[in-house]
């Protein structure tokens, strides 16, 4: 593969722009913190361990949506305020500090100045399993648009999840480059989607023995912005 082939680029968002632990914790402990003062028989009933749980489970039994985890953050939060016998119209509020949490990333120092060299050289598009949203962070002016699995249907490595970004963005699979961390749900799910392939390894994840490596393997997106800035055949990159 070389790039000049590559005439847009999708990407993968958490753990790919910005570490998603650090957002989920803070998450867990401000709606504590809240129910504490709004709701306290919740808050009792679930401490962060018990909700932790509580949402697993949730998310078990509800597997037809397991493409919209911001309807299954919703529905535990409801099932919280019921199992504890309080007023479920705080579900709202609840939802509302969760959404607002989830929205304040801390970026990968790379990410902001590796984006904005990509998107000057090609148009690119987000495509996430994940709840943020890119309008309320306030770089959805980088990208053509941010495609979710709640609005697809189905969450990566769903082929027509990548297929269908390909189609929004008017560019063939085989000229569209996907950038992500995950080697299943990213790599592989757009390798048999048809698209070209990067691995942003940010040292959460080994490659497996058992899947084919990526077009790209970068460790930040400065790497990768000047992969594409030189013209440069594929491989791996610092």
């Amino acid at each position: 593969m070389v790039n000049s082939s590559i005439r847009a680029i999708t990407f993968d968002l958490d753990d790919t722009l910005w570490p998603f632990a650090p957002i989920g914790e803070r998450i867990e402990n401000t709606l504590h913190a809240w129910f504490t003062e709004h709701s306290p028989r919740t808050a009792e009933r679930f401490p962060i361990s018990e909700m932790r749980a509580l949402r697993e489970r949730v998310f078990t039994e509800f597997p037809e949506h397991a493409h919209d985890l911001g309807l299954l953050r919703r529905l535990s939060i409801e099932r919280a305020l019921h199992e504890s016998g309080d007023d479920p119209a705080l579900a709202s509020a609840a939802y509302a500090i969760f959404f607002h949490e989830r929205n304040r990333v801390d970026f990968y120092p790379d990410a902001m100045p590796g984006l904005q060299r990509i998107a000057a050289q090609r148009p690119i598009a987000a495509l996430t399993n994940g709840n943020a949203d890119l309008a309320v962070i306030g770089i959805a002016s980088l990208f053509r648009f941010q495609l979710g699995a709640r609005e697809y249907g189905a969450p990566k490595p769903d082929s027509g999840f990548f297929q269908e970004a390909c189609r929004r963005l008017g560019v063939a699979p085989d000229n569209v480059l996907h950038v992500g961390d995950h080697p299943h749900m990213d790599v592989q799910g757009a390798a048999n989607a048809g698209l070209h392939t990067c691995w942003i390894d940010r040292g959460d994840h080994h490659w497996p023995n058992d899947l084919a490596p990526p077009d790209v393997h970068v460790t930040t997106l400065t790497a990768l912005a000047a992969w594409l800035e030189s013209g440069a055949s594929s491989g791996n990159l610092p």
